[in-house]
């Protein structure tokens, strides 16, 4: 066996991890850890000061919007992000509270940012947002709205201090084209969103799929 061969079979190895800076929302955090090779590194992380020991940070909730007669909608919210000195469009997300399920707390940030009620259809796994620069772990859960159901008619959101969101609904065979003209528009899309609309594109028959900028170019 090369000794490029046994370097690959050895694992990383997380060594210790450092608060540097703090403010009321983010920490800055400096890990060491060991590389496949032995040799001691260093990364600079950032990890939410709210954050529960062993909870999942947050909920981003996938809801469809259904009604007799009318198209699938996809559910978005549209905010000013100040790190991107611009708006984006994202799916509702939010914080867990302490002790709070991703069901739970999928239910009160969707009725909270857009004023719908949904089924939750399923929940994913632990998985990350971006692992490069930050510890922030989310649930990626899948919601069904009952458009004609009398509590989802009439809505209205009840977003809390601070918060100016903007509920999106988009039909579900135009979601890629839409977002692209968002794009164009200077609104900065989220990357789950865009994500899910390149792969429900792709899932649609050739012959209904729409004509985008990738197809123009």
């Amino acid at each position: 066996m090369s000794a490029n061969s046994d370097v690959s079979l050895t694992k990383c190895q997380f060594i210790k991890e450092e608060e540097i800076a703090r403010g009321k929302w983010l920490a800055l955090n400096e890990i060491t850890y060991k590389d496949p090779t032995g040799k001691e590194r260093k990364w600079e992380s950032l990890a939410r000061t709210t954050a529960q020991p062993g909870q999942v940070d947050a909920v981003v909730v996938m809801s469809v919007l259904k009604r007799v007669l009318k198209y699938d909608c996809i559910i978005l919210v549209k905010q000013y992000r100040p790190p991107l000195k611009a708006y984006t469009l994202e799916f509702p997300a939010g914080l867990l509270d302490a002790g709070e399920s991703a069901e739970t707390a999928a239910h009160r940030e969707l009725k909270e940012e857009t004023g719908y009620t949904a089924v939750i259809k399923h929940c994913s796994p632990v998985t990350c947002l971006d692992p490069g620069t930050e510890a922030c772990t989310t649930i990626l859960v899948t919601a069904e709205i009952d458009g004609d159901d009398p509590i989802n008619k009439d809505v209205q959101a009840h977003n809390d201090e601070g918060e100016f969101i903007d509920v999106v609904c988009i039909p579900t065979n135009q979601l890629l084209e839409k977002l692209n003209e968002y794009a164009q528009d200077g609104v900065v899309v989220d990357a789950r969103v865009y994500s899910y609309a390149i792969a429900a594109t792709q899932a649609m028959p050739k012959k209904e799929q729409p004509l985008t900028q990738l197809d123009k170019s």
